[in-house]
């Protein structure tokens, strides 16, 4: 999936779409160094979560309504440009939490391509929001020796 997103001149960012951009990164990282399949599974999908949840930060409007909904299910209202993103992580979350819940966990292959999904989201949020892109994740990943 590959999605070109416009940027314009945008005021500066609140520090919460900037601390959920910066543990985004981190989580990207985690899952590079993740010593686990499900570690790595877990750490780049809650990367792609906070990155999304940096953009509703930055450019949502306070809400009255108190029914509570996944970020997935709002950044197609937000980010119309990203709703294949969505459609996507949303999946994870349901794979994710089944795993979580006892199921077979991904496999290697799987997380690989998750972690490299999330990164290439991370870059198109930061590029929505006007931002500078990071410096490329390792090249080279630790090996997952076990499943969990």
């Amino acid at each position: 999936m590959t999605t070109r997103i416009a940027t314009a001149p945008r005021a500066p960012l609140a520090s919460t779409a900037l601390d959920l951009l910066d543990r985004s990164r981190a989580s990207l990282l985690s899952a590079c160094h993740a010593d686990t399949v499900a570690g790595r599974y877990v750490e780049a999908h809650l990367a792609a979560l906070r990155a999304a949840a940096a953009l509703l930060a930055a450019r949502s409007k306070p809400s009255r309504r108190s029914q509570l909904r996944s970020v997935w299910e709002v950044l197609p209202q937000v980010a119309p440009e990203l709703t294949e993103w969505a459609v996507f992580f949303a999946a994870s979350a349901r794979r994710r939490a089944a795993f979580e819940r006892g199921s077979a966990g991904p496999g290697a292959r799987e997380a690989d391509d998750l972690l490299r999904q999330s990164e290439t989201f991370f870059e198109l949020v930061q590029g929505a929001l006007g931002l500078p892109m990071s410096k490329p994740l390792p090249e080279f990943m630790a090996v997952t020796g076990r499943h969990e």
